[in-house]
């Protein structure tokens, strides 16, 4: 079925961002961070929603150990693990439920032991 795009979807389509938040599949990959230091690891992201200035979108990363350099963002750990170490502090264990704030320009390190997906909320570029 195609969508006719000069007729508005129902109010019900416009608000559901994503079917299957936990597993289906996301929209871009993306680099799982600016150096691999093991494993490696792959990453992707689907962006679901600018609300109030805000990206919302959905991030995933496979099994291995990157570092990276944060935008700044709060975001819920949906499934999987890791451990996350920002240069100032100690290491956080990440599990579903985690909530997680990160601060722009922090240098991070991720150890993902298994897939971790996460819904993130951050500033708009």
């Amino acid at each position: 079925m195609t969508t006719d795009p000069s007729r508005p979807l129902p109010a019900a389509q416009q608000r559901l961002l994503a079917a299957d938040v936990l597993g289906g599949p996301l929209d871009e990959p993306v680099p799982a961070g600016v150096d691999v230091l093991a494993g490696a690891p792959t990453a992707a992201v689907t962006s679901l929603a600018d609300v109030a200035g805000a990206e919302v979108g959905v991030w995933e990363m496979t099994p291995g150990t990157v570092t990276d350099v944060e935008a700044g963002e709060v975001f819920v750990v949906l499934s999987g693990r890791a451990v996350l170490t920002v240069a100032d502090g100690e290491p956080l264990d990440l599990t579903p439920g985690s909530v997680v704030r990160l601060h722009a320009g922090e240098p991070t390190t991720w150890t993902v032991t298994e897939t971790l997906r996460k819904v993130y909320v951050t500033p708009s570029a």
